[in-house]
């Protein structure tokens, strides 16, 4: 595993630490504090190496916090068939010759029966997606 090193003067980087004071972000006040110094540092015409380096462990610190206070639930495989078929204008009746039958399409587009792999091989390639998507 290779190794970056970053050409940063190291009093100057513990200044800015020592001001920041960055750290794991439990609440919401730490989170907009230490946004706030991002936005900050994002403001300057040219940021220093330092600044660069302090504006990028914020951004994961941040993005950490996100992720674990609001996480983004996969959407389930029938609401990404729905979305789909909505972002197109189609309707159910479009898709039964990829289900095979008007009953079955109709028990998959409301959540009455799963869809299968083969289906979802099919729906995948009908919207030209990964199958992943309705698995």
């Amino acid at each position: 595993m290779s190794t970056i090193t970053i050409d940063i003067d190291e009093k100057t980087y513990r200044q800015l630490l020592g001001r920041t004071l960055p750290h794991v972000i439990r609440t919401d006040e730490e989170c907009e504090r230490l946004t706030n110094e991002l936005l900050r540092l994002d403001e300057r015409e040219r940021p220093s190496p330092e600044e660069k380096e302090l504006a990028e462990l914020l951004t994961v610190l941040i993005d950490d916090y996100e992720e674990r206070r609001y996480p983004i639930r996969k959407a389930t495989p029938q609401r990404t068939l729905q979305h789909l078929m909505e972002s197109r204008n189609l309707t159910q009746k479009d898709l039964w010759k990829v289900f095979g039958s008007r009953g079955i399409t109709s028990e998959v587009f409301h959540g009455k029966r799963s869809i299968s792999k083969t289906q979802a091989k099919k729906l995948a390639e009908f919207f030209h997606v990964s199958a992943e998507l309705f698995i």
